[in-house]
């Protein structure tokens, strides 16, 4: 069988206008900022409706692997599946970046039946919020080195500045430099270096503000570097944040955009969840809820990182409980966690799945046992799948009391999600108690810890005597009652990628510990992770391009 690609599906859906899209959740038109026919900005006045919230679903997955789980497509298609029995739906989700884009995971838009569109715009340049980002932070970076050329009054070592510069495409290279060569017109010549935008503190100020006084004061509390006598200099210390606010204004208006069936989706920030919190803005969220009976949200990768952060980091921060969530899976990735190679996914294996399906109940356990939230298996079933091991997920989460529901939302959009959004409402009427991770009373290494052996199924932190040293220059400083924002591979449990399935009897390795005062959260850099990823031997670049007409091809 033929399937059409996503490039190829989102080409021939009608879409609606955005202006009919904003009608269905009773916007006016003249209050939206219309970026052409398809996508618009919203007022931020809306956070202020006088109307009871909806309620919030969470979605989150399995450990990815190379088979793919699925779990934006879900996500998607779970708001469609809830239009289609009969409720107000809409979906909140972060934008893409053009990392991944022209690297190696593509594009965030979706799948098959089951995506936001217009897909192309949503996957490249969308309405500016990452070149606001990006300009914001760079800017920041420039006046920093401008005050030290004009005097250095404030008296900032040069070695002892935290603040990178930032690009939005993976670059290994710049990972490492060194900047202001020349002479002596040209700047003071130091080691710098890149991250990408997307793990940039501005980007998680810009996800966690509630509105433009919120974000000047978050950026003004940016740690960029410490003085020759160890003293924090802020962004505040460098006059920058009227400049770095006028940049990022208009960004910080929640995008509208619209499902392949015309579900509203609001599409907004996008930081990763291996080395940031990985949620969309809190303002996109909790517009979301003003306007929605039902809002569907998801966080990044696995929920060891995504809806760890998302509930310990910015459900605390936003007031914010979840009142279901649901654990994306895959018959093919449970296979690969027990040690099916990729090739030979497509064969029942029993065995595999059997070995592979204790992943899925960590996660499930974690959500249930560690947060106190009911949630529901979403399995997104392929062709491939058996009904033998179909039946064994079943048993296997019945067993754990939770319930399985198949989505075939790639395939047969809203209509795919309905069962699957039949038990969301069911569990969203159930009541639950949310609880954290973790104490903020707790010190940064117990905080650290109980992740550790809470969520990941590990002993126990190990720390490099560097990460000592800066946890107890930060404790001194008073930042040891922030939450911890973990930067870990999103491969396994552990801090190596190789360990699959749900390994025991591992240490987490944490070498880096550093504050983001503005966002509010430690970071915690952990294992090999890198906060500048680079690009893979052969790069999805490689195959998109353009024709004649303007049509772009290679893009998913």
């Amino acid at each position: 069988m033929t399937y059409k690609t996503d490039i190829e599906i989102a080409r021939q859906a009608v879409i609606k206008p955005i202006t009919d899209v904003a009608s269905s959740l009773g916007i006016d038109a003249d209050a939206i900022e219309q970026y052409g026919k398809h996508k618009a900005k919203l007022p931020l006045s809306l956070l202020d409706e006088n109307r009871e919230n909806g309620k919030l679903i969470l979605v989150t997955a399995i450990t990815p692997t190379p088979a793919g789980e699925g779990k934006t497509t879900t996500t998607i298609g779970l708001a469609d599946g809830l239009r289609k029995i009969g409720k107000k739906s809409v979906v909140a989700l972060r934008e893409p970046s053009l990392g991944p884009v022209f690297g190696m995971k593509g594009g965030a838009a979706g799948g098959g039946y089951a995506q936001v569109v217009p897909m192309e715009d949503i996957n490249l340049h969308f309405t500016g919020d990452f070149h606001a980002i990006g300009a914001a932070n760079n800017l920041l970076a420039a006046m920093i080195d401008n005050h030290i050329h004009q005097g250095n009054a404030l008296g900032i070592d040069p070695r002892k500045i935290t603040w990178k510069r930032c690009v939005d495409i993976n670059d290994r290279q710049l990972r490492n430099i060194v900047d202001g060569l020349g002479g002596k017109t040209d700047g003071t010549p130091r080691e710098d270096g890149f991250d990408i935008t997307v793990a940039s503190e501005i980007m998680a100020v810009f996800c966690l503000s509630e509105s433009i006084k919120d974000l000047k004061k978050r950026l003004s509390e940016m740690i960029v570097a410490y003085t020759y006598s160890d003293k924090p200099v802020t962004a505040g210390d460098i006059n920058a944040v009227g400049a770095m606010t006028a940049l990022l204004k208009d960004a910080l208006k929640p995008n509208i955009v619209q499902t392949l069936e015309g579900t509203p989706a609001l599409v907004h920030g996008g930081p990763f969840a291996n080395i940031a919190h990985g949620c969309n803005s809190v303002i996109a969220t909790k517009t979301a809820l003003k306007l929605g009976d039902y809002v569907v949200t998801e966080a990044g990768f696995g929920a060891d990182l995504g809806a760890e952060k998302f509930i310990d980091i910015k459900c605390r921060s936003a007031g914010l409980k979840p009142d279901a969530v649901v654990v994306v899976a895959t018959v093919r990735a449970l296979k690969m966690h027990g040690g099916v190679p990729k090739t030979s996914l497509g064969e029942e294996n029993l065995d595999a799945l059997q070995k592979g399906m204790p992943n899925l109940l960590r996660h499930v356990s974690n959500i249930k046992n560690v947060f106190g939230l009911p949630c529901v298996v979403a399995l997104n079933r392929f062709p491939t799948d058996t009904d033998n091991e179909i039946c064994t997920v079943v048993e296997k989460c019945r067993q754990f009391g939770v319930n399985v529901r198949l989505s075939t939302v790639w395939a047969d959009g809203g209509e795919g999600g309905a069962e699957l959004a039949e038990e969301v409402v069911r569990l969203c009427e159930t009541k639950s108690e949310l609880s954290y991770c973790y104490s903020l009373d707790e010190s940064i290494e117990e905080k650290i810890n109980s992740i550790t052996t809470k969520i990941y199924g590990g002993d126990g932190a190990v720390f490099t005597p560097q990460a000592k040293k800066q946890i107890e220059t930060l404790e001194k400083l008073g930042y040891g009652a922030l939450p911890v924002c973990m930067a870990k591979t999103q491969y396994s449990f552990s801090d190596e990628p190789t360990k699959l399935g749900a390994p025991d009897g591992f240490n987490i390795t944490v070498r880096n510990v550093k504050v983001s005062a503005g966002a509010g959260f430690i970071v915690v850099l952990t294992g090999d992770i890198l906060t500048m990823p680079g690009l893979p031997k052969r790069p999805a670049a490689e195959s998109i391009d353009v024709d004649e007409n303007g049509n772009i091809t290679g893009l998913f």
